[in-house]
């Protein structure tokens, strides 16, 4: 085999080495390793969960990456925004986070698309998984009628002070609930904080971004049904997690039918 990419059918002696300790683990072993390298997964906000989520997807050898965000490097992110460096102010967030993702793994391809999230974009064609690290309702619920529109599956992550909360959705699952079953009709007027207005614990966000690619792992692998149906909340002053169960809303108006 050569030393050099073997292309998306098969891993290089490089990849294998890089992937060692994946190939050795049961439960992905050479062709769950090989499933992640032909994986296109998209990453909606490229901040404090984006960050640690996609730079472990990149580490882990997902292969192609489209990250969405239409900001810019401010200094009040450096504080939990691991991926960006105080040089990268007033830099593009996506363009600066698939450039770092590269230079993590040369393996991997990382898209940015410097805008918000839409859904109808043409690089979304063929898209396995999204990972939304949005900040926003209005995207949150624009991200989840996507998936369930196209039946992608979804990892949800949120943090704000000490508070983080992490959900997986599929809507290919017969009867699988999505984010507006559990959410509903909630906007930006009726309680949606963010950490600009209510501050966040910088490790956190780390801890729910590495959550969301530990799920996003499992999914890409076909391994995710026990996270199904699920909502894990994580306490950081109580160290706490907890679980909550939840079931699809027969009255949802974006996945019930």
């Amino acid at each position: 085999m050569s030393t050099v990419d073997a292309g998306t059918d098969d891993l290089s002696d490089e990849e294998l080495l890089r992937y060692s300790r994946h190939i050795l683990h049961p439960d992905i072993d050479f062709e769950g390793q090989l499933i992640l390298k032909q994986a296109r997964v998209a990453v909606v906000g490229a901040g404090g969960l984006g960050c640690p989520a996609a730079m472990y997807l990149a580490a882990s050898g997902v292969g192609t990456m489209i990250i969405f965000d239409d900001d810019v490097i401010e200094s009040s992110n450096l504080q939990r925004q691991i991926a960006f460096t105080t040089a990268d102010i007033g830099q593009s967030k996506t363009e600066t986070l698939c450039r770092r993702l590269e230079e993590l793994n040369p393996h991997v391809s990382a898209k940015p698309v410097r805008k918000r999230f839409e859904g109808k974009e043409a690089v979304l064609e063929g898209i396995d998984l999204v990972l939304d690290c949005s900040d926003n309702f209005a995207t949150r619920s624009g991200v989840n009628r996507f998936c369930v529109d196209n039946r992608v599956p979804l990892v949800s992550g949120a943090a704000i002070r000490s508070e983080g909360q992490l959900c997986v959705f599929d809507s290919r699952a017969a009867g699988s609930a999505c984010y507006h079953c559990l959410y509903g009709d909630m906007d930006e007027a009726t309680g949606a904080a963010n950490c600009a207005e209510s501050g966040v614990l910088s490790p956190l966000v780390g801890v729910i971004g590495a959550l969301q690619a530990v799920e996003a792992v499992k999914v890409l692998l076909n391994q995710h049904q026990q996270s199904l149906g699920k909502l894990l909340l994580y306490d950081a002053n109580g160290a706490l997690f907890r679980m909550l169960r939840f079931r699809q809303d027969p009255a949802c108006t974006v996945c019930a039918h």
